[in-house]
């Protein structure tokens, strides 16, 4: 599965990212927030689903139950 990544900042200097499906809007719950591209076409292995690099954790499952996965508040940076 390919995903876009895009970053918001947060107080504090932290740093929130969410992921989408590659090419599908930002989910209607997420757009009142203003968020930046941060990368393109990443590359998740579906077995793995690693995006710790952006502090999401089961991008695939979170995926599959919301249709994004976001980084968890306790994992901001």
């Amino acid at each position: 599965m390919r995903v876009d990544i895009y970053y918001r900042d947060e107080a504090a200097g932290k740093h929130t990212y969410l992921a989408v499906p590659e090419g599908q809007a930002i989910p209607e719950e997420a757009t009142s927030t203003d968020w930046h591209v941060e990368a393109e076409k990443v590359e998740i292995d579906d077995s793995k689903g690693d995006l710790s690099r952006y502090h999401i954790a089961d991008p695939v499952a979170q995926i599959g139950a919301k249709g994004y996965a976001i980084t968890s508040v306790a994992e901001q940076l």
